[in-house]
């Protein structure tokens, strides 16, 4: 139960300053920046082999970050044909 809530935490963290990053912090809730720090948490893990999937550091935090911010600038891509 404990690591249900840490995911949420930290994926809502990795979410909402991956959507200052992006620009998009006025179109997205917090549902939204949840949703996308742990789908950029997986991201990571398929592509740095390192993400909140296994243990919470500094590293897998940073990794998480970059995820959401790949997967935000691909939804920009997708939604308006550029990234912002």
């Amino acid at each position: 139960m404990v690591g249900l809530i840490v995911w949420l935490v930290v994926g809502g963290v990795c979410g909402w300053l991956a959507s200052l990053i992006m620009r998009t912090d006025g179109q997205q809730g917090l549902i939204l920046n949840v949703v996308v720090g742990i789908i950029g948490s997986v991201i990571a893990s398929y592509l740095f082999g390192g993400g909140i999937n296994q243990v919470i550091t500094i590293t897998t935090f940073i990794y998480s970050l970059i995820g959401a911010v790949i997967l935000l600038a691909i939804v920009n891509l997708v939604r308006r044909g550029s990234v912002r």
